[in-house]
């Protein structure tokens, strides 16, 4: 596809991972709705540094991905704003760190939560853009998933089953919407300087380092130019790209 004028949304685009992907892909000529939950002078300033380095459209919409009535009025006030929508990046992303085996940590409404903002806040999200991406002809839709989802790992089970859930909604998703829409995912393993990050326990940050085969964390950057791959491609779809200094694999 070619991106030059087309209309990308980010969800979490004022977050470590997200603010990377809004770049990329405005360095490409993409015009960026950055979808934001908080921080909302963030999410103002990431779009003004968007609109003055690449000099296209860039406007920042609060949104609370959780709730299909504010999905669905968000993105309708995203086409009456920016006249069309090609893209979706589902980055959005909420966890907690609770230890595997403590079971009475991992409350309802924490699990509530994660599944919510992990899970169903994407499928929202895609059921809302879905009808303007078809038109179209030539929609992408790309998920942010984890490595959590590849194994048993990550900060949480919630976490894990919600990313485990996300890489197989992509495959699913694909399928329904094709052949208008592609639909893939990247799944980084451990970044620096996220949200997410932020919320680890620090032996879980060692660990995931020292079990790359790189001894390093994924980049961020890396994430973001697959992002940009996935929107340009026009054959690839259902899949799922890690991107994590060599941990899954071996």
């Amino acid at each position: 596809m070619e991106l030059k004028d087309t209309v990308a949304l980010v969800t979490g685009g004022n977050g470590g991972l997200g603010q990377r992907i809004c770049h990329k892909l405005a360095s490409e000529g993409v015009h960026i709705a950055v979808m934001y939950s908080r921080s909302k002078k963030e999410a103002e300033n990431v779009a003004l540094e968007l609109s003055s380095l690449y000099q296209v459209k860039a406007f920042a919409f609060s949104c609370d991905i959780r709730v299909a009535s504010e999905v669905n009025r968000v993105v309708n006030l995203i086409i009456e704003q920016m006249g069309r929508l090609d893209i979706l990046v589902n980055d959005a992303a909420y966890n907690k760190s609770i230890p595997f085996g403590d079971l009475e940590s991992l409350t309802e409404e924490e699990w509530g939560k994660i599944m919510a903002v992990n899970l169903t806040g994407p499928m929202l999200l895609t059921k809302a853009a879905a009808p303007f991406l078809a038109v179209q002809g030539q929609g992408r839709v790309v998920n942010i998933s984890s490595v959590a989802g590849l194994a048993p790992t990550g900060s949480s089970i919630a976490y894990a089953v919600a990313k485990a859930g996300l890489i197989h909604m992509t495959r699913c998703l694909a399928v329904a919407m094709a052949p208008e829409i592609l639909v893939n995912c990247v799944a980084p393993g451990f970044l620096e300087g996220t949200r997410a990050t932020a919320n680890l326990r620090r032996e879980q940050i060692d660990r995931s380092v020292s079990s790359a085969l790189l001894k390093k964390p994924a980049d961020k950057d890396d994430c973001a130019d697959m992002v940009v791959t996935m929107c340009r491609s026009n054959t690839m779809t259902g899949q799922t790209t890690v991107i994590d200094a060599g941990r899954v694999f071996h």
